[in-house]
């Protein structure tokens, strides 16, 4: 099974992520995003397929195990924790991430929810702080989109 998201957000960070399920589960995320500030910067699937509100009403982390946040090869994380990617010194991230949580069917599909791509590096819930552990201390929302059934 395939799906798509195209981010847009209030300023110039665009991107457009691939989804792709792969026979053992694993959902292979590859996209490019671009108009950031050059490092890491937090990238999460959020709750809600609602961007009414812009991205904020996107909800917090997809988080149906009620887990707290880490890193994306941790035991304890969100099923929506997928780490950093990492822009360039011209704004561009292109990454491609296998995550074994995510899953495009079934009962805990991320399909209709919503990727975000955040201001600052996450943390991985190693901050020491208590927002570490619900969002990574990843700052603001920079754009979202909502991952739609892609045409396979």
């Amino acid at each position: 099974m395939k799906a798509i998201c195209v981010l847009k957000g209030s300023g110039e960070v665009t991107g457009t992520v691939n989804l792709e399920q792969a026979e053992d589960g694993s959902v292979t995320v590859k996209g490019c995003i671009t108009g950031l500030t050059p490092g890491k910067h937090g990238f999460h699937v959020h709750a809600y397929g609602d961007n009414t509100n812009g991205c904020i009403s996107a909800g917090p982390h997809y988080n149906p195990f009620n887990k707290k946040h880490g890193g994306p090869d941790d035991v304890e994380r969100h099923v929506g924790d997928l780490g950093n990617v990492v822009a360039d010194n011209s704004g561009k991230a292109k990454f491609e991430i296998k995550d074994k949580m995510l899953s495009l069917s079934g009962e805990l599909s991320i399909i209709g929810r919503t990727l975000v791509i955040h201001e600052k590096e996450d943390d991985l819930g190693k901050g020491g702080d208590e927002e570490s552990t619900r969002t990574g201390n990843a700052g603001g929302r920079l754009a979202c989109g909502v991952i739609g059934i892609a045409n396979a």
